[in-house]
């Protein structure tokens, strides 16, 4: 199947053109300039005029089971959000299923077309969950990375001066954990079809370094994307203080699991030195900027990142800390809020910019830069195509800026996924919607009725957090 896209705009080296594109296949064959490329008769024609062709953008990090939890947690910092959290999860596989459905729904229509899901597995039923999950994604056809959330310390560590609380139940260890992941990965990695596995301890707050530097050989051994938290919190910055004597980050590189295929999500708490560890290692940040204020956690130093050449990419985190799945919300908010950290306008980030890290830079920090990501040929028909001519998006004084920095609402007209079309005329095309819609609305029953609270561990929180000593970053 060929597919011509005639005179189309798009983003070529930092500015807007109009061009030609071919998609023979999976793969996009050809980019020539407006009204060069023939056409033949066999192919699809599609008119680009007052359309904006982009290549599809990664949410880099979420969790996709949240999706439940939408509307549920209430306002708490994250390490209480997150007890909120683990006791609301779900429990029922095909929960999981539909939570993955909806998550690759959302993430599509707000010009996504890849997704890592750093996923919570129902204990004892690991197996099954990511096998739910798989079935999901490819159900509705979208690129997913699964990196299951495994750790093996229990849940007070994650807490300064956790040894003080009470200890429950540890989780199954980290030879256990990692056999269970070369499983995992046996079973499920299947790069053909779009399905990758990645591994996905859940920070250093809850993983010993045998799980750590374990992960980061089964990453070696099979090429694997290495997904993992990393310094969300002061509450974070203070536990590795107090566990290494040494920045999070420097314990990561030492145990060698800082490289290319690495990318962190929030570091809002990294410093000056954190930034040049990642950055020499070619690692990635996945900015999350809705989650993070959502959880009063901070503000990642997005600017300097960039400054010294690390790798930035764009997430929507899970719906349970950000309550939707909208990647241009993301991006936008992610455009515009670092301008309070720098008074310097020539440093603040520009839409141009903050596309190029959430389609290229995503593509990189999910391990799959030199497949999805860029326009260009050989690359994946990973693409969106959006309708200029939308009432949000006129008048059209600046597409792109549009785009990005106003509100842009139904404006994803066509989207591809390896050269299929997911996506036309603004509606899904692989799964019954309606369906998942009413699958949602039938749960507002059983979930609608949680009053989650606050939780035990919260006096150990305001005492050790609140009323302790002072920390600067």
């Amino acid at each position: 199947m060929q597919t011509l896209i005639q005179s189309v705009l798009t983003l070529q080296n930092g500015t807007l053109e109009a061009v030609d594109v071919l998609l023979m296949g999976d793969r996009i064959h050809t980019v020539a300039p407006a009204h060069t490329l023939p056409v033949a008769a066999h192919q699809r024609l599609i008119d680009g005029s007052d359309r904006l062709l982009l290549p599809g953008f990664v949410n880099g990090h979420t969790h996709s089971s949240q999706v439940w939890q939408r509307g549920l947690i209430p306002q708490l910092p994250l390490e209480l959000w997150l007890a909120n959290v683990f006791e609301s999860t779900p429990r029922q596989l095909e929960q999981f299923y539909w939570g993955a459905v909806s998550t690759a729904v959302d993430t599509l229509l707000s010009g996504g077309t890849c997704v890592m899901d750093h996923a919570y597995v129902i204990p004892g039923q690991e197996m099954e969950t990511v096998e739910a999950l798989v079935r999901g994604y490819k159900a509705v056809g979208i690129r997913a990375v699964i990196a299951p959330l495994i750790q093996d310390l229990p849940f007070a560590s994650g807490f300064p001066q956790g040894c003080l609380l009470p200890q429950g139940a540890s989780p199954r260890s980290a030879v256990a954990l990692l056999g269970m992941m070369a499983d995992i990965v046996t079973t499920f990695h299947d790069p053909a079809n779009g399905i990758y596995i990645g591994v996905g301890p859940t920070g250093f707050h809850r993983c010993s370094d045998q799980l750590l530097a374990g992960c980061q050989e089964l990453s070696d051994r099979h090429h694997l994307c290495y997904h993992t938290h990393l310094l969300e919190t002061r509450a974070q910055h203070r536990l590795a203080q107090e566990s290494y004597g040494i920045s999070a980050v420097q314990h990561l590189h030492n145990l060698g699991c800082l490289t290319p295929r690495t990318s962190v999500a929030h570091g809002v708490w990294i410093d000056e030195g954190d930034i040049q560890i990642l950055a020499e290692a070619g690692a990635t940040l996945v900015h999350n900027p809705v989650s993070n204020l959502r959880l009063g956690s901070g503000l990642a130093p997005i600017l300097r990142c960039r400054q010294r050449g690390l790798n930035v990419s764009f997430g929507c985190d899970g719906a349970a800390s950000n309550d939707a799945q909208n990647l241009l919300e993301a991006i936008k908010l992610g455009t515009i809020l670092h301008r309070v950290a720098d008074d310097d306008y020539d440093h603040w980030l520009t839409p141009e910019q903050t596309l190029q890290m959430a389609t290229a830079g995503g593509a990189r920090g999910v391990n799959l830069a030199d497949r999805t990501g860029t326009l260009a040929p050989g690359m994946a028909a990973d693409l969106v195509l959006y309708n200029l001519n939308h009432p949000s998006m006129l008048p059209r004084n600046h597409p792109l800026q549009l785009l990005v920095l106003g509100r842009p609402t139904d404006v994803v007209e066509t989207v591809w996924v390896n050269g299929k079309t997911i996506v036309d005329q603004g509606q899904v095309q692989t799964i019954d919607v309606n369906a998942l819609h009413h699958i949602l609305a039938r749960s507002v029953g059983a979930q609608g009725n949680q009053q989650t609270q606050h939780h035990p561990v919260e006096p150990h929180y305001r005492q050790v957090m609140i009323h302790g000593p002072g920390e600067g970053r």
